[in-house]
């Protein structure tokens, strides 16, 4: 079913009315709004797979090749969970990522689902001009040390590393528990995990409610400029730019697919 006004009134609804507050760093900001990524992936045409009643969402994409999973009663700590299955130009991946999660982040990677694939970047690039410290070639870690990002060969065979993220509690030079955390496995491609990181160690601030109380107690909260409306409108805009995105892709993929017009060479017959 598409992302319909009712369901952007909504989202409106709850935002209008909330005085915004800068929040950072970003992976202290808590999760948000899990709209942020529904919304963008129904505007683009996935479809709702789920039972309607559940506490669940299941998301599919129309080539029925990816699915995302939101299971807030997930008995492990991954409550977002993405698949893609093999296909022709490329081979299965997953991805999970924690309850605590900011959506605004997650979206950064599922945005880039449907927007055309550009050209690999270095995912390291934007996390050390953010300031990140790279204790080696496969780590870095946030300035205050709580958002940690490593690269791992789990074994011998494998050719690529897979991606590990998880921001954790302080507590001297180790790490203390967990806050949450997201896996991509080493198929995930670089076009998506570079978007994520991206947004990661933006340090720009998120916006969250005045009273929301689901940021962490070290996150720095102030009064934003922005008006509730103008948060409401950048979600509305993000929104459309993806529909009419998705809707080009899908009519380019149909003129591309679409069989030649067949000519008739034959000339009539000339009646005497």
């Amino acid at each position: 079913m598409p992302l319909s006004e009712r369901q952007l009134a909504a989202f409106a609804d709850k935002h209008a009315w909330q005085i915004p507050f800068d929040t950072g760093p970003r992976y202290l900001a808590g999760p948000g709004d899990a709209r942020h990524v529904t919304h963008g992936l129904a505007a683009a045409g996935w479809n709702t797979v789920s039972d309607p009643l559940s506490a669940e969402i299941v998301l599919r994409s129309p080539d029925l090749r990816l699915s995302l999973q939101f299971d807030p009663q997930s008995a492990t700590g991954a409550w977002w969970r993405l698949r893609s299955e093999p296909f022709a130009d490329g081979p299965a991946w997953y991805a999970e990522f924690g309850e605590l999660v900011p959506a605004e982040i997650l979206a950064a990677l599922t945005d880039a689902l449907i927007s055309a694939p550009s050209q690999p970047a270095d995912p390291w690039a934007p996390v050390t001009s953010a300031g990140w410290t790279r204790d080696s070639e496969s780590t870095a870690r946030s300035p205050d040390s709580m958002c940690r990002i490593e690269q791992q060969q789990m074994r011998e065979s494998q050719e690529l590393p897979s991606w590990h993220i998880e921001t954790s509690e302080p507590r001297g030079e180790f790490s203390g528990p967990r806050i949450w955390h997201a896996y991509l496995d080493e198929r995930t491609p670089p076009h998506l995990v570079a978007p994520f990181l991206t947004a990661l160690a933006d340090p720009s601030p998120l916006q969250r409610g005045m009273y929301e109380r689901t940021a962490h107690y070290r996150a720095v909260q102030k009064p934003s400029p922005l008006l509730p409306q103008q948060v409401v409108d950048a979600h509305t805009e993000r929104v459309n730019s993806l529909r009419a995105h998705s809707r080009s892709a899908r009519q380019q993929q149909a003129n591309t697919t679409a069989p030649p017009t067949k000519t008739n060479s034959t000339r009539p017959a000339v009646r005497r």
